[in-house]
């Protein structure tokens, strides 16, 4: 199974990206995952779906320790694949 994560952090701050934004894009280009794309306002990163939960669950736990108050996240099936 393919999985596509979309993820906002918050609270936001317009002149520079706050540290727990920075953490959570860190993550997720870290991960193994494919068609990562990430902006200042909403990230996607698509993959299998081992890869996807195990980025999400690093991704959440970082990024609320690195002072996130909110973390919006939707996760989709996009398809089946090996996994």
């Amino acid at each position: 199974m393919r999985l596509r994560v979309e993820f906002t952090t918050e609270p936001f701050d317009l002149d520079e990206a706050p540290a727990h934004a920075v953490v959570a894009r860190e993550v997720i280009q870290a991960a193994d995952l494919d068609a990562v794309d990430v902006g200042p306002f909403g990230n996607t990163a698509e993959g299998g779906a081992d890869e996807v939960l195990t980025a999400v669950d690093s991704l959440l736990r970082r990024a609320l320790a690195s002072g996130a108050t909110r973390v919006s996240l939707q996760v989709n099936v996009i398809g089946e694949g090996s996994q």
